[in-house]
């Protein structure tokens, strides 16, 4: 931790246009590029930049602001992305300053900056393309790779050791920052998440269950080569020690999309079956998993959940705000009250004509 203040995402953007982007162009030879601010979304944690050129290839450049994490926490991310690129994952490459180093850091009035710069993957976000897949491929092959680069990732992690540490699932999500971040008006939901915490405590954490993994692999955090349908990760920025079966359950959240407007919760189970009987095709044709991991995928999903409740109250506290919950931050708090497995999808709390 580097204190308890607070800065925003526009003061950190003020602060760069009028100090600090000249310093940081030159220390990564970026001097000549047309550098573009990318709109932050709501939990974002990151200023980042497109750096454009027309005589060489687009990079990502990333400020990291928030005071939550160290140089070592940053380290051991970039360090991640640096092995598996290395060792063949379809990932975005770090790229290193003029002085060698993959990560930089800056002070500037006291604030303390970490500064990254990456290769930007090829392709488009499948929102960009109005979620509509590669023409005349079946969608099929979409899902099958999806979980076939999910697969190398983990297959690539479970041979990895690491130089600098990387902050494990287990040291973050504890019983006394749960306690400390969720409000006192919420007691049920605080023993729901305690409950989920302690049965995680129970499972194993060998080498084909538990490493570093993505922790936020979704359509968001990829680019898709409509051409050839290779898809390339990035944002390995909530990247930690957890078990695989964390991003797998990810996905299976992720494919609720493409059936969610259907109002008959058989059909939708049909599909889900069958979409996340795919993905781990293309995710076995990588690397392993036994059934009794995949057992626990409802717990899993119950899991994501936790993270993304867990994830907005950061942000309300890390912005200042006071802690209230909206429909979508309910909807979430009452699956997990309740009990109510995958998300709510096959339960009549779910409707169809507003999901979520």
């Amino acid at each position: 931790m580097r204190g308890e203040n607070i800065i925003t995402h526009n003061e950190v953007v003020r602060i760069l246009d009028a100090q600090l982007l000249p310093l940081i162009s030159e220390l990564f030879d970026s001097k000549g590029y047309e550098i573009q601010l990318i709109p932050a979304h709501d939990r974002g944690r990151n200023v980042v930049y497109t750096c454009e050129s027309e005589d060489a290839e687009e990079k990502i450049l990333r400020i990291a602001f928030l005071n939550d994490r160290s140089r070592e926490d940053y380290l051991g991310e970039i360090e991640f992305v640096r092995y598996l690129f290395e060792h063949g994952a379809s990932i975005s490459d770090v790229i290193s300053s003029r002085n060698g180093n993959l990560l930089e850091e800056l002070t500037f009035n006291n604030w303390t900056y970490f500064i990254t710069l990456f290769k930007k993957a090829k392709g488009k976000m499948l929102v960009e393309n109005h979620y509509q897949y590669r023409e005349g491929v079946p969608i099929n092959e979409y899902y099958y790779n999806c979980g076939k680069v999910l697969g190398k990732l983990h297959q690539l992690s479970k041979g990895y050791t690491a130089v600098h540490h990387r902050y494990s699932f287990i040291e973050k999500y504890n019983s006394e920052y749960i306690d400390k971040l969720i409000p006192n008006s919420l007691p049920q939901l605080k023993d729901k998440l305690l409950e989920i915490l302690k049965t995680l405590e129970g499972l194993d954490r060998n080498l084909e269950t538990f490493g570093m993994v993505h922790f936020d692999y979704n359509d968001g955090n990829y680019l898709i080569d409509f051409d050839t349908g290779q898809i390339t990760v990035f944002d390995f920025d909530n990247s930690c020690y957890c078990w695989y079966l964390f991003d797998l359950a990810g996905l299976w959240i992720q494919g609720v999309g493409w059936i969610q407007f259907e109002p008959d919760a058989g059909k939708r189970r049909k599909f889900m079956d069958d979409y996340f009987e795919t993905i781990l095709a293309g995710y076995r044709s990588e690397t392993r998993i036994d059934d009794f991991m995949l057992d626990k995928l409802p717990l899993f999903i119950q899991v994501t959940l936790l993270e993304n409740v867990v994830d907005t109250f950061e942000v309300l506290r890390n912005k200042g705000n006071k802690p209230e919950c909206d429909e979508e931050l309910s909807y979430l708090i009452k699956c997990l009250e309740d009990d109510i497995p995958f998300k709510g999808f096959f339960h009549k709390i779910y409707s169809c004509e507003a999901p979520f």
